[in-house]
């Protein structure tokens, strides 16, 4: 791997870095419930809601996009990274730029079935708070709330 680039998303980005989004979650061994979207609906949402946004940056390898990262507001709400960059400490470089972008504290959701990530985090410092059902995601499915700092974590 060369020298990962870490940018804004840009509206030229967006399909590439949805496929990504998708790829991860549906990857062979992903611990992680099906999507409830279509990858168009998956496209849509990047373009439509994440860019206008400002808080979603993707990294690239050789000019293509590798893992992408959303902030929402103090929230780390999306990270994910190509099946094939996994292990390559791209995450890792991801986290490390939301925490200074975030350094009064950051929170996130992950599934409970997601142990990988639940270690991933906890080897980058975030704590468990809380677990639920799932009945307050699209999915349905079981989570954990976890923090890093000291977030405004009232949700």
């Amino acid at each position: 791997m060369d020298e990962v680039l870490i940018r804004l998303l840009e509206s030229a980005d967006v399909g590439e870095a949805a496929a990504v989004w998708w790829g991860a979650r549906h990857a062979d061994g992903s611990q992680l419930p099906p999507a409830v979207h279509t990858a168009e609906q998956v496209v849509t949402w990047f373009a439509d809601v994440l860019l206008p946004d400002g808080q979603t940056w993707v990294a690239l390898d050789d000019d293509r996009i590798v893992a992408v990262l959303t902030l929402d507001g103090d929230d780390l709400d999306q990270l994910y990274v190509a099946p094939e960059a996994a292990g390559q400490g791209i995450g890792s470089t991801l986290v490390d730029l939301a925490k200074d972008l975030r350094p009064g504290g950051l929170a996130l959701w992950t599934f409970q079935s997601n142990i990988r990530a639940q270690a991933f985090y906890l080897s980058h410092g975030f704590r468990e708070v809380r677990r639920t059902d799932g009945a307050g995601n699209e999915e349905h499915a079981p989570d954990v709330r976890m923090v890093w700092g000291t977030p405004d974590d009232r949700t």
